[in-house]
């Protein structure tokens, strides 16, 4: 079978080829229509990250290069593509740390993210023999335990008497990494697993972002609406990352816009 992905680079946000690219997004999202303005909390999920790459910052030398040029092959087609990483860590030539920062109120999402950080391990075992993967987890709201998340589906219930309910409660993190054996949840960097196969996942509350960024740093005023849409709505708030990133044919299945653009553009190469 032939390579998915091939040739990458390693780049910072300078880099000239990355730049024509933005420009060349840029362009055709603003042919686009109108995308609705950010919600508070896709507002807060930029800032946790920003707060939780600061707290990295403090602990390890991050790199600046932390966008990934490489080819991806369809068939007989090779499309170049931009994927911007959260935070990287090189401590040493062979090494590359990846870390995935999300926030979220459904312990479901950490499927998501494992799918793109293991995509980003192929491409970037080109470059290095060793790349370790970590998911950085604010948790929004999930779950807990089972009585918590019947609870939460008892008040979705009541909330929308006139819908649908979901046929069973959210599942609870514990639920989600009793199916994901290679997830490895740890409470600190040095607690991380050695192992390039497992994926780390340390796990920060609404009050640790409060307490490393301030209360008055952050968007904080969610609607209750805004909790039930998170699933599939929000991915659309973070189009522009994905856009810019131009990930994986996977991640495009979620986000409608992305996939548009990306068609635009592979019309655009191809014409």
């Amino acid at each position: 079978m032939s390579p998915r992905f091939s040739r990458p680079r390693l780049i910072d946000e300078t880099d000239q080829r990355y730049r024509a690219h933005v420009e060349q997004m840029k362009l055709l999202r603003s042919n686009q229509r109108a995308i609705r303005p950010p919600r508070a909390r896709d507002l807060f999920g930029g800032e946790a990250e920003t707060a939780l790459r600061d707290w990295l910052a403090q602990q390890v030398t991050l790199s600046e290069r932390r966008i990934v040029e490489y080819l991806e092959h369809r068939g007989r087609q090779a499309v170049t593509k931009y994927r911007e990483l959260d935070a990287v860590w090189i401590p040493e030539s062979k090494t590359i740390h990846v870390f995935e920062i999300k926030a979220s109120m459904k312990a479901a999402s950490l499927r998501r993210a494992i799918r793109q950080l293991r995509d980003t391990q192929s491409i970037l075992r080109m470059l290095f023999p060793r790349v370790h993967t970590t998911i950085l987890l604010v948790d929004t709201g999930i779950p807990q335990t089972p009585e918590e998340a019947a609870a939460q589906l008892a008040d979705w219930i009541a909330r929308h008497p006139e819908r649908q309910p979901p046929t069973e409660p959210p599942p609870t993190l514990a639920d989600v990494l009793a199916s994901l054996p290679q997830v490895h949840l740890a409470d600190s960097l040095v607690a991380l697993p050695d192992d390039p196969d497992l994926v780390g996942l340390i796990r920060f509350s609404v009050d640790d972002i409060i307490t490393l960024a301030g209360a008055e740093n952050l968007h904080l005023d969610w609607d209750e609406d805004e909790e039930e849409e998170e699933g599939a709505d929000a991915e659309a708030g973070e189009a522009a990352r994905y856009v810019y990133s131009s990930e994986s044919e996977a991640d495009d299945e979620d986000n409608p816009l992305a996939a548009a653009l990306r068609r635009a553009m592979e019309d655009r190469e191809r014409g």
